[in-house]
C-alpha cells in the first residue's frame, strides 16, 4: 500500500520516466546524464516509497507493470511542471528560448528542414533546436512520453490530449518515368492512377495511406505493385528506374527533381494534396509559444516563394 505521506523526488521520477522511455537501463542512464546504478536506486527508491512495481526487467527486455503504463503520463506531467518551474527560477522562461526538441515526420524533414533552421537562426537566436525524424505514429507516442516537445507532420493527426495548428498546404504531383507520356502534364485526371503501377511507401508512413486515400477519392483501384520503399528518396529512385509512378508533396519536388531525370505532372483541379501542422501536447502549457513556433516555421516554408506551399 503507497504511504499517502511519502513525496516522490523529481529523481525518481525523471528515471522512471526515462527507462520507460528507452526501454533499456543503460540508454536510460545516458540520457539522463547519470550513471547506471544511480538511475537503478533513483527507481528503487520511487517504488519503494509508492510501494509498487513500476519496472519489470529480465536479461532480455525491460517493460512496465500495469501500475508503471497507469502512472507514467502523471509522473511524465510532473517532470514538466518541475521543468518550467526551474526555468522561470533561473530567468530562462523568455518565449522560445533553450532547446526544443522538434519531431517530424519522413516526408517533411528532407526537404524543409533547410529552410527552417536557417529562418529560426535569425528569427529565434536563443532557441536551440534539437531534430527527431520518425513517422507519425512513433512521434505521437514521443508525444505523450515527453521524448520531444512538438512535431510537424500531416493533419488531421486525430490523437486524444493533443492541439494541432495548422501551418500550410501542398499539393501531390505524380513522379513519373523519364519520357513517360503523362511527363509535364498540367491536369491529369487521379482517376489516371488506375492504369499506372503506383509505388507506395512502407506501412506506417502517413504518405502511404494518403496516396491511397487519393485513389479512393478518384473512385480506382490502384495497381499497387510488389516494390515499397523505406523512404520517398528511394520510392523516386525506383520511379526513375521505370519501376511505376509515385506521388510526392510538392515541397519535395525541387529536391528530388534535382536528383535525376524524374519526370513529374500536376493533377486537375481540386488537387489532392495534405495540411501540413504542429502537434503539441494540451498539457504542455506553451501553447502560445508553439503557436509563434509554428507561424515562423511556416514563414520559412511559405516564403520560398516557389508556390510549393500555401499558407493553412
Amino acid at each position: 500500500m503507497t504511504d499517502q505521506t511519502y513525496q516522490p523526488t523529481i529523481a525518481g521520477l525523471k528515471a522512471f520516466a526515462a527507462i520507460a522511455d528507452k526501454r533499456h537501463f543503460g540508454s536510460a542512464a545516458e540520457s539522463l546524464g547519470v550513471s547506471q546504478p544511480s538511475l537503478s536506486q533513483a527507481l528503487a527508491s520511487l517504488e519503494t516509497g509508492l510501494g509498487l512495481k513500476l519496472v519489470e526487467r529480465s536479461t532480455r527486455r525491460v517493460f512496465l507493470t500495469s501500475e508503471g503504463d497507469a502512472l507514467l503520463p502523471r509522473a511524465t506531467a510532473a517532470i514538466e511542471a518541475v521543468d518550467m518551474f526551474t526555468a522561470a527560477a533561473g530567468g530562462v522562461s523568455r518565449p522560445l528560448s533553450g532547446t526544443l526538441r522538434l519531431g517530424l515526420i519522413p516526408t517533411v524533414a528532407p526537404y524543409v528542414l533547410p529552410g527552417i533552421l536557417r529562418n529560426l537562426a535569425t528569427e529565434l537566436p536563443d532557441l536551440t533546436l534539437r531534430v527527431v525524424e520518425d513517422q507519425t505514429n512513433r512521434l505521437l507516442d514521443a508525444l505523450r512520453r515527453n521524448s520531444i516537445d512538438a512535431a510537424m507532420m500531416a493533419l488531421p493527426a486525430d490523437a486524444t490530449g493533443m492541439i494541432e495548428v495548422p501551418m500550410y498546404d501542398e499539393d501531390f504531383v505524380l513522379a513519373l518515368p523519364p519520357g513517360h507520356a503523362l511527363a509535364g502534364r498540367s491536369r491529369v485526371d487521379p482517376a489516371a492512377l488506375a492504369d499506372l503501377p503506383l509505388l507506395l511507401l512502407d506501412e506506417g508512413h502517413c504518405l502511404r495511406d494518403q496516396a491511397l486515400e487519393v485513389c479512393r477519392l478518384a473512385g480506382v483501384r490502384p495497381d499497387v505493385g510488389p516494390t515499397r520503399a523505406a523512404s520517398l528518396a528511394t520510392a523516386v529512385q525506383c520511379v526513375e528506374g521505370g519501376l511505376g509512378v509515385t506521388l510526392i508533396p510538392q515541397t519535395a519536388v525541387q529536391t528530388e527533381t534535382a536528383r535525376g531525370a524524374l519526370a513529374i505532372a500536376s493533377f486537375a483541379r481540386p488537387r489532392p494534396g495534405r495540411r501540413i501542422g504542429l502537434v503539441m501536447r494540451a498539457t504542455s502549457g506553451r501553447e502560445d509559444e508553439y503557436r509563434q513556433l509554428a507561424h515562423v516555421i511556416t514563414a520559412a516554408i511559405v516564403g520560398v516563394g516557389n508556390g510549393a506551399a500555401r499558407p493553412a
